[in-house]
Protein backbone atom coordinates (compact mmCIF):
# COMPACT_ATOMS: atom_id res chain seq x y z
CA UNK A 1 0.00 0.00 0.00
CA UNK A 2 1.11 3.89 -0.59
CA UNK A 3 0.75 6.45 1.90
CA UNK A 4 -0.11 10.21 1.48
CA UNK A 5 0.66 12.12 4.49
CA UNK A 6 -0.76 15.74 4.40
CA UNK A 7 -0.03 18.50 7.18
CA UNK A 8 0.10 22.40 6.92
CA UNK A 9 2.30 24.99 8.40
CA UNK A 10 1.83 28.73 8.74
CA UNK A 11 -1.91 28.45 9.99
CA UNK A 12 -1.36 31.47 12.84
CA UNK A 13 0.88 34.03 11.45
CA UNK A 14 -0.21 37.36 10.76
CA UNK A 15 2.38 37.68 8.35
CA UNK A 16 3.28 35.56 4.96
CA UNK A 17 0.80 32.73 3.18
CA UNK A 18 -0.17 29.08 4.78
CA UNK A 19 1.54 26.50 3.24
CA UNK A 20 0.06 23.15 3.00
CA UNK A 21 2.21 19.99 1.72
CA UNK A 22 1.73 16.48 0.68
CA UNK A 23 4.37 13.36 0.90
CA UNK A 24 3.66 10.26 -1.53
CA UNK A 25 5.42 6.44 0.31
CA UNK A 26 5.48 3.44 0.00
CA UNK A 27 6.54 0.90 3.01
CA UNK A 28 10.04 0.84 2.09
CA UNK A 29 10.60 5.10 2.39
CA UNK A 30 8.57 5.12 5.40
CA UNK A 31 11.34 2.84 7.31
CA UNK A 32 13.78 4.57 5.72
CA UNK A 33 12.35 7.83 7.54
CA UNK A 34 12.12 6.79 10.54
CA UNK A 35 15.78 5.65 10.80
CA UNK A 36 16.54 9.32 9.54
CA UNK A 37 14.40 10.51 12.47
CA UNK A 38 11.92 11.91 10.59
CA UNK A 39 9.21 14.03 13.34
CA UNK A 40 6.70 16.74 13.32
CA UNK A 41 8.58 19.85 11.89
CA UNK A 42 7.83 22.11 15.18
CA UNK A 43 10.25 19.56 17.20
CA UNK A 44 13.47 20.15 15.08
CA UNK A 45 15.75 22.80 14.92
CA UNK A 46 15.79 24.55 11.86
CA UNK A 47 19.21 23.11 9.96
CA UNK A 48 18.06 19.70 11.54
CA UNK A 49 14.61 20.63 9.75
CA UNK A 50 16.01 21.84 6.11
CA UNK A 51 18.74 18.64 6.43
CA UNK A 52 15.30 16.23 6.65
CA UNK A 53 13.70 18.25 3.93
CA UNK A 54 16.02 17.55 1.59
CA UNK A 55 15.82 13.54 2.26
CA UNK A 56 11.86 13.96 2.02
CA UNK A 57 12.21 15.65 -1.17
CA UNK A 58 14.88 12.95 -2.54
CA UNK A 59 13.68 10.09 -1.12
CA UNK A 60 9.61 9.93 -1.54
CA UNK A 61 8.20 9.12 -4.53
CA UNK A 62 6.13 12.61 -4.83
CA UNK A 63 5.50 15.58 -3.07
CA UNK A 64 3.59 18.37 -3.46
CA UNK A 65 3.01 21.89 -1.61
CA UNK A 66 -0.01 24.60 -2.27
CA UNK A 67 0.85 28.05 -1.15
CA UNK A 68 -2.29 30.03 -0.01
CA UNK A 69 -1.16 33.40 -0.16
CA UNK A 70 -2.53 36.04 2.33
CA UNK A 71 -5.43 37.15 0.30
CA UNK A 72 -7.12 34.30 0.29
CA UNK A 73 -6.69 34.21 4.04
CA UNK A 74 -8.27 37.47 4.14
CA UNK A 75 -11.37 36.73 2.22
CA UNK A 76 -10.24 39.09 -0.74
CA UNK A 77 -11.11 36.39 -3.21
CA UNK A 78 -14.83 36.56 -2.32
CA UNK A 79 -15.41 32.65 -2.27
CA UNK A 80 -16.69 32.88 1.02
CA UNK A 81 -14.28 30.28 2.27
CA UNK A 82 -12.91 29.96 5.48
CA UNK A 83 -9.68 28.98 6.83
CA UNK A 84 -10.48 25.25 7.57
CA UNK A 85 -12.36 25.00 4.27
CA UNK A 86 -9.74 26.44 2.56
CA UNK A 87 -7.30 23.92 3.82
CA UNK A 88 -9.43 21.35 2.55
CA UNK A 89 -9.72 22.73 -0.78
CA UNK A 90 -5.70 22.71 -0.53
CA UNK A 91 -5.57 19.27 0.59
CA UNK A 92 -8.06 17.94 -2.10
CA UNK A 93 -5.88 19.41 -4.90
CA UNK A 94 -2.74 17.34 -3.32
CA UNK A 95 -4.41 14.06 -3.24
CA UNK A 96 -5.76 14.42 -6.75
CA UNK A 97 -1.76 15.67 -7.78
CA UNK A 98 -0.07 12.52 -5.77
CA UNK A 99 -2.55 9.87 -6.89
CA UNK A 100 -2.23 10.54 -10.44
CA UNK A 101 1.66 9.44 -9.81
CA UNK A 102 0.16 6.09 -9.40
CA UNK A 103 1.11 4.71 -12.69
CA UNK A 104 -1.15 2.29 -14.25
CA UNK A 105 -0.46 -0.38 -16.88
CA UNK A 106 -3.05 0.82 -19.26
CA UNK A 107 -5.48 3.79 -18.87
CA UNK A 108 -8.94 1.85 -18.94
CA UNK A 109 -7.63 -0.11 -15.22
CA UNK A 110 -8.13 1.17 -12.28
CA UNK A 111 -4.62 1.59 -9.85
CA UNK A 112 -2.73 -1.66 -8.55
CA UNK A 113 -2.02 -0.09 -5.23
CA UNK A 114 -4.59 1.45 -3.05
CA UNK A 115 -3.49 4.66 -1.28
CA UNK A 116 -4.11 5.23 2.28
CA UNK A 117 -4.31 9.29 2.69
CA UNK A 118 -3.61 10.57 6.16
CA UNK A 119 -4.54 13.87 7.07
CA UNK A 120 -3.54 16.33 10.02
CA UNK A 121 -6.76 17.54 10.69
CA UNK A 122 -7.27 21.57 11.39
CA UNK A 123 -11.48 21.50 12.19
CA UNK A 124 -12.23 20.26 15.70
CA UNK A 125 -15.01 18.53 13.77
CA UNK A 126 -13.53 15.83 11.88
CA UNK A 127 -16.23 14.16 10.35
CA UNK A 128 -17.62 17.43 9.00
CA UNK A 129 -14.27 18.72 7.51
CA UNK A 130 -13.83 14.90 5.79
CA UNK A 131 -16.87 14.69 4.31
CA UNK A 132 -16.39 18.83 2.56
CA UNK A 133 -12.63 17.70 1.85
CA UNK A 134 -14.14 14.43 -0.22
CA UNK A 135 -15.94 16.41 -2.23
CA UNK A 136 -13.18 18.07 -4.17
CA UNK A 137 -11.06 14.49 -4.52
CA UNK A 138 -11.50 12.92 -7.68
CA UNK A 139 -11.09 8.90 -8.32
CA UNK A 140 -11.69 8.03 -4.76
CA UNK A 141 -12.42 4.41 -5.65
CA UNK A 142 -8.49 3.72 -4.43
CA UNK A 143 -8.44 5.66 -1.89
CA UNK A 144 -8.88 5.58 1.86
CA UNK A 145 -8.93 8.87 3.40
CA UNK A 146 -8.39 9.31 7.15
CA UNK A 147 -8.16 12.73 9.20
CA UNK A 148 -7.04 13.02 12.60
CA UNK A 149 -5.63 15.32 15.37
CA UNK A 150 -2.17 15.15 15.91
CA UNK A 151 -1.45 13.23 12.97
CA UNK A 152 2.16 15.17 12.36
CA UNK A 153 3.34 13.72 15.21
CA UNK A 154 1.56 10.02 15.24
CA UNK A 155 2.24 9.12 11.38
CA UNK A 156 5.71 9.41 10.07
CA UNK A 157 4.43 10.06 6.18
CA UNK A 158 2.25 13.00 8.24
CA UNK A 159 5.47 14.75 9.66
CA UNK A 160 7.26 14.24 6.43
CA UNK A 161 4.77 16.70 5.04
CA UNK A 162 5.24 18.79 7.87
CA UNK A 163 8.86 19.71 7.30
CA UNK A 164 8.17 20.14 3.77
CA UNK A 165 5.25 22.62 4.52
CA UNK A 166 7.32 24.07 7.42
CA UNK A 167 10.50 24.70 4.65
CA UNK A 168 8.47 25.56 1.96
CA UNK A 169 6.89 28.61 4.29
CA UNK A 170 10.46 29.39 5.35
CA UNK A 171 11.75 29.60 2.02
CA UNK A 172 8.68 32.11 1.01
CA UNK A 173 8.89 33.99 4.02
CA UNK A 174 13.03 34.32 2.82
CA UNK A 175 12.10 35.62 -0.61
CA UNK A 176 9.72 38.05 1.10
CA UNK A 177 12.13 39.90 3.16
CA UNK A 178 14.59 39.55 0.20
CA UNK A 179 11.98 41.58 -1.59
CA UNK A 180 11.15 44.09 0.79
CA UNK A 181 14.67 44.38 2.18
CA UNK A 182 13.12 44.08 5.69
CA UNK A 183 13.64 41.81 8.82
CA UNK A 184 9.86 41.33 10.31
CA UNK A 185 10.91 38.28 12.17
CA UNK A 186 9.14 34.56 12.17
CA UNK A 187 5.46 36.62 10.91
CA UNK A 188 3.75 35.51 14.02
CA UNK A 189 2.23 37.62 16.49
CA UNK A 190 3.85 36.40 19.53
CA UNK A 191 7.65 36.94 18.09
CA UNK A 192 9.12 40.29 19.77
CA UNK A 193 10.63 40.99 16.11
CA UNK A 194 7.62 41.08 14.22
CA UNK A 195 5.26 42.82 16.85
CA UNK A 196 7.75 45.78 16.41
CA UNK A 197 7.84 45.58 12.84
CA UNK A 198 4.01 45.71 12.85
CA UNK A 199 4.07 48.96 14.99
CA UNK A 200 6.96 50.82 13.34
CA UNK A 201 6.10 50.03 9.91
CA UNK A 202 2.72 48.61 9.19
CA UNK A 203 1.59 51.74 7.36
CA UNK A 204 4.64 51.72 5.34
CA UNK A 205 3.83 48.23 3.95
CA UNK A 206 0.29 47.84 4.60
CA UNK A 207 -0.15 47.90 0.65
CA UNK A 208 2.34 44.76 0.27
CA UNK A 209 -0.04 42.24 0.67
CA UNK A 210 2.10 40.81 3.39
CA UNK A 211 -0.27 41.23 6.61
CA UNK A 212 -3.44 39.01 7.62
CA UNK A 213 -5.64 41.96 7.42
CA UNK A 214 -8.35 39.43 9.02
CA UNK A 215 -6.14 38.77 12.24
CA UNK A 216 -7.32 40.46 15.71
CA UNK A 217 -3.23 41.77 15.72
CA UNK A 218 -3.97 43.61 12.71
CA UNK A 219 -7.52 45.02 13.60
CA UNK A 220 -6.05 45.48 17.61
CA UNK A 221 -3.19 47.53 15.84
CA UNK A 222 -5.12 49.47 13.65
CA UNK A 223 -7.86 50.46 16.31
CA UNK A 224 -4.95 51.64 18.71
CA UNK A 225 -3.04 53.61 16.23
CA UNK A 226 -6.85 55.02 15.22
CA UNK A 227 -7.21 55.95 19.04
CA UNK A 228 -4.16 57.59 19.56
CA UNK A 229 -4.51 60.03 16.19
CA UNK A 230 -8.24 61.02 18.02
CA UNK A 231 -6.24 61.73 21.02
Amino acid sequence: MLTIGIDDAGRGPVIGPMILAGVLINQETEKEFVKLGVRDSKSLLPKKREKLAEEVRTKSLAYHAVIIPVREIDGKDNDNLNLNQREAVAAAQIINKLSKNVKLEKQSEKPREKIKVIIDCPSVNISSWKTYLEGFVMGKTNLTIVCEHKADINHVVVSAASIIAKSTREAEIKKMKKELGVDFGSGYSADPVTRRFIYDSYDKYKDKGIFRESWDTIKKHKARKSQKRLF
